[in-house]
């Protein structure tokens, strides 16, 4: 036995018993957590910044727990899986009547991947080598992208936002090698962009416009597809999903019909079995396990499927009168912690905004010239 040790000094190893207290019986442990736990401080969080600390209606836990459901993955046997079939299915739908676009897949790993891989598929499917990103989007999703794109050879270009309002700086410039552009709504600082002529904008330069929205907000905001987007993606934490302590994430990607031949990922449809039975099953993989490498849309091999199930109860309960009182609670309670605290921004915001007081999330690692300010967040459970 002794040879297991032999690469371990004799300094740093165990030469007789830990010195620990005696054992408990189950009954005196739990007694002696309930009095740890009670020393425990809840203090308010202000901290958002993508991911978001909203109320989780109990039976969104009690679903999502089923054995049936418990699992990560788009099963690969749709016969034997039409139960989950049927819920991605329902998610697509959902998300297609939240965003105002055409289809849905059924899910990605988290908002940034979503993003990065939007800005692949405009460069698909506009044969371009060049994106275009408001520095308003969320830095982490800009770092992403970064990585997406400098592998595969393709420019970044960075358009400023606006020092006095937090919007993205009206002087966007698209150029015949532009893929797309991208903008996130409400922007990184919770600022609510201005968007009337900016597709118009976007398409007549042969670019695809790519929304990055927060789900929450649409309960108040007009949803992306009818303002032009073509893209829309996003996070789907705040969909009936913990915060976890970061994750993990829900990536929403909806796209218009023009684009379903280029989603990544995969869909589920619903169709009728030679019985006249509905029936669901997997469609549209175009995914390297599936099709030749080459001809790929992503190498994104599996998506969220728990996460999604949680967003589909929590949308299917709350209906659209119910998120949009959870959107009006959100603007409310940022109102009333922005008369608080202040705003450095001018503009209109949505659950978060920029104070120099001292609350949030410290934004000089992402922006040096906001050293000095944080950004803060409210839902509809915060304290203010």
């Amino acid at each position: 036995m002794k040879n297991l040790f032999t690469d371990i000094p004799e300094k740093v190893r165990l030469t007789g018993p830990l010195d620990l207290p005696a054992p408990l019986t189950e009954m005196e442990l739990l007694a002696e957590l309930k009095e740890q736990s009670e020393k425990n401080q809840v203090k308010e969080n202000y901290l958002g910044a993508g991911s978001y600390n909203h109320f989780i209606p109990s039976a969104v836990k009690h679903i999502v727990g089923r054995s049936e459901f418990y699992t990560a993955y788009t099963p690969y046997q749709a016969e034997a899986s039409q139960g989950t079939l049927q819920v991605i299915y329902e998610y697509q739908s959902l998300i297609c009547a939240l965003t105002g676009m055409d289809v849905a897949n059924a899910s990605m790993y988290d908002g940034a991947t979503a993003l990065a891989e939007a800005a692949f598929l405009a460069c698909r499917a506009t044969g371009r080598k060049e994106v275009i990103v408001s520095s308003a989007v969320h830095p982490e999703y800009r770092k992403v992208l970064k990585t997406y794109c400098t592998a595969a050879d393709i420019a970044i270009k960075e358009v400023a936002y606006d020092g006095k309002t937090g919007l993205t700086a009206n002087s966007l410039q698209l150029t015949a090698n532009s893929s797309c552009f991208i903008l996130q709504q409400p922007n990184f600082f919770g600022c609510v962009e201005e968007i009337k002529g900016l597709a118009t904008k976007v398409h007549a330069a042969g670019a695809l416009f790519i929304v990055s929205a927060d789900p929450i907000s649409l309960g108040l905001l007009k949803p992306p597809g009818e303002y032009g987007a073509d893209v829309v993606v996003g996070e789907g934490q705040s969909l009936g999903n913990p915060r976890n302590f970061g994750g993990p994430g829900l990536g929403i990607f909806a796209v218009k019909q023009a684009l379903i031949r280029q989603i990544p990922g995969r869909l589920v449809g619903k169709t009728l079995d030679i019985d006249g039975k509905v029936g669901y099953t997997l469609t549209l993989q175009a995914r390297e396990q599936h099709i030749r490498r080459e001809r790929a849309a992503s190498n994104i091999c599996s998506n969220e499927a728990l996460c999604a199930l949680a967003a589909t109860v929590y949308l299917s309960l709350l209906g659209k009168k119910g998120l949009k009182k959870i959107a009006e609670l959100c603007l409310d309670n940022t109102e009333k912690l922005k008369k608080k605290h202040g705003a450095l921004f001018s503009a209109p915001t949505f659950k978060e905004f920029v104070t120099k007081d001292k609350i949030g999330l410290p934004l000089k690692e992402f922006y040096p010239e906001l050293k000095d300010r944080y950004l803060a967040c409210a839902t509809e459970l915060t304290k203010t």
